[in-house]
């Protein structure tokens, strides 16, 4: 009895692992396309119509073609979070709308 609970216990922690994990999934990535502005060994300056876009890159960006002021470019990238500060908690209960 008890090696059968353990058995089913086990499988239903490995079902929630798995579909946790399924969820998850990468990151969303995203594309900007433009004439470059700049170019640097650790960002690239686009224009997106009026904006200046800078994405930043590294050693294992791929690039393809000649990174060169006013070339047409389309860039994928992802949003990383660099810092992430979670505001201390006031310890009183929020305000109910319309009060």
């Amino acid at each position: 009895m008890h090696k059968q609970f353990f058995s089913l216990a086990m499988a239903g922690i490995a079902c929630l692992l798995i579909s946790g994990s399924a969820f998850a999934g990468p990151p969303k990535t995203y594309q900007v396309t433009g004439p470059i502005l700049e170019v640097t060994d650790t960002m690239i300056a686009v224009k997106k119509g009026t904006d200046r876009w800078e994405i930043a890159r590294d050693a294992n960006t791929k690039v393809t073609g000649d990174l060169k002021v006013g070339a047409k470019i389309t860039i994928t990238y992802t949003m990383t979070a660099t810092t992430a500060a979670v505001a201390a908690d006031s310890g009183k209960p929020a305000k109910k709308s319309g009060s």
